[in-house]
């Protein structure tokens, strides 16, 4: 890939497609890979809900809401377009595979690491369906199609790739797929399959692309990051080489300002790996390091592989090598067996670590999973009240961290407008993903020196 204009294929101008995308920043980033394969085929796309001849709807299974979600959007994709080709891809697409087609709420399903196929399968089908109408093809008609892999087993990285900046000035570039981990409350390894990871220069490359298009900053993400380039390794070794390797050539990229990354393991988080990234001088100092909990024993139900003390001490190694750094994390509350007295343990733990954000999601059943079939199931209301107190001391503790930089300057990369009090501000965030507001006018993706 380059970073040439793109040469329009005249040969589908006339056809259409629209595409929803449901779930993770990987899934945004395979959505944006699709659209790039739609336009070097010449294919117009439009927004979802306006005309359409396809319809790709990609779709997220990480917890209950979401298969619901991903079933009603792909009936409601069948309801505004009744003549269209609906494409089911994602994960609720590789979980349910030819129920879609049998119970006729998708027309075409392609699973996870097949997604590049998923523009030639779509025309094809397209074609095939207005032949079959025109009465110019004879035989049996074949309006419906499954593509499926078994990526429980080994298989091979699927090198999709990106070209346009669709969030303002940042752009999340996927690494890496799959998860080797199986937590209790996870279905993902399930539906991504066993790690596999892009090569360098495959990154590089379109890092480089991205860059001559005007973008300033890029997020490595993934689905289990931390995992990048382990696959010959056990779950339980995560030495984080392959992924410094890594940083570091993203960072010797010309014309890029920052790199940030996706969510990382605490494992992965040693004196060695800290003191490499480290050398990164685009690398923010701000890092989501995953928790979930405080407490060892419900880490233990989890089965998150590392215990609170190792979790307090991935922190320490990072405020060691990093100046400030902004450390964001997840909290699950209410999962199975989640005593009063852990739930507590939990908390102090979060207070005295003294993050910058913390994310609080109550457990959600998931059906196929360890912890679905788990005893103690947590009522609902101690959920909410638990989430509370959570979302309380995130507002707390991002105060105190946001407070530590008062008549400082910072570096802000300008993105949106946004109006508040009816008046209209420049958004843009610092190298630790502080958000700053700026005078409306202020242009977008440039970096601004200013203070709180």
């Amino acid at each position: 890939m380059t970073g040439k204009p793109r040469e329009k294929n005249d040969k589908y101008m006339d056809i259409r497609f629209s595409i929803l995308t449901l779930g993770c920043k990987v899934n945004t980033y395979e959505s944006d890979a699709i659209k790039k394969m739609f336009a070097d085929a010449g294919v117009t796309e439009v927004p979802f809900g306006e005309p359409a001849d396809i319809i790709v709807v990609n779709t997220c299974a990480v917890t209950q809401i979401a298969d619901k979600k991903s079933r009603q959007m792909l009936h409601r994709a069948k309801k505004l377009q009744p003549g269209a080709i609906v494409v089911a891809t994602g994960c609720h697409a590789q979980e349910e595979g030819e129920k879609l087609v049998e119970s006729g709420t998708a027309d075409l399903v392609v699973g996870n690491n097949l997604k590049g196929k998923i523009t030639e399968l779509s025309l094809e089908l397209l074609k095939k369906r207005k032949a079959e109408e025109t009465g110019k093809e004879e035989g049996e008609s074949e309006t419906a199609r499954v593509y499926i892999e078994d990526i429980s087993r080994k298989c091979d990285y699927e090198d999709l790739v990106m070209d346009e900046i669709t969030e303002h000035t940042r752009a999340f570039i996927k690494v890496q797929d799959g998860c080797n981990q199986f937590c209790a409350y996870c279905i993902i390894p399930y539906m991504r399959g066993r790690i596999r990871s892009r090569s360098i220069e495959s990154v590089v490359e379109e890092v480089k692309a991205l860059v001559s298009k005007g973008c300033r900053e890029v997020v490595l993400t993934g689905i289990h990051l931390s995992s990048y380039g382990n696959e010959t390794q056990s779950a339980l070794e995560l030495d984080g080489k392959k992924l410094a390797e890594l940083i570091l050539a993203v960072d010797a990229v010309e014309g890029l300002d920052r790199i940030r990354l996706g969510s990382l393991e605490p494992r992965v988080v040693t004196d060695s790996f800290a003191e490499k990234i480290s050398r990164a001088k685009k690398l923010c100092p701000h890092f989501h390091l995953s928790l979930q909990s405080g407490s060892n024993a419900t880490l233990k139900r989890m089965n998150r592989r590392y215990s609170a003390e190792e979790y307090r001490e991935a922190c320490e190694i990072l405020r060691k090598h990093f100046d400030r750094p902004s450390l964001n994390t997840d909290i699950i509350v209410g999962f199975p067996g989640e005593t009063k007295e852990e739930f507590e343990e939990s908390y102090a733990f979060v207070k005295n670590i003294g993050f910058s954000r913390v994310n609080v999601f109550k457990y959600s059943r998931r059906k196929g999973t360890a912890a679905d079939r788990m005893k103690d199931q947590i009522p609902e209301p101690v959920k909410t009240e638990r989430s509370k107190a959570f979302i309380e001391l995130d507002i707390e503790m991002a105060n105190a961290y946001r407070k530590q930089f008062e008549g400082e300057k910072a570096t802000v990369l300008t993105e949106s407008l946004e109006t508040i009090d009816g008046k209209q501000y420049r958004t843009g965030y610092s190298e630790r993903y502080l958000k700053y507001l700026l005078p409306g006018d202020v242009p977008e993706n440039v970096m601004i020196e200013t203070e709180i």
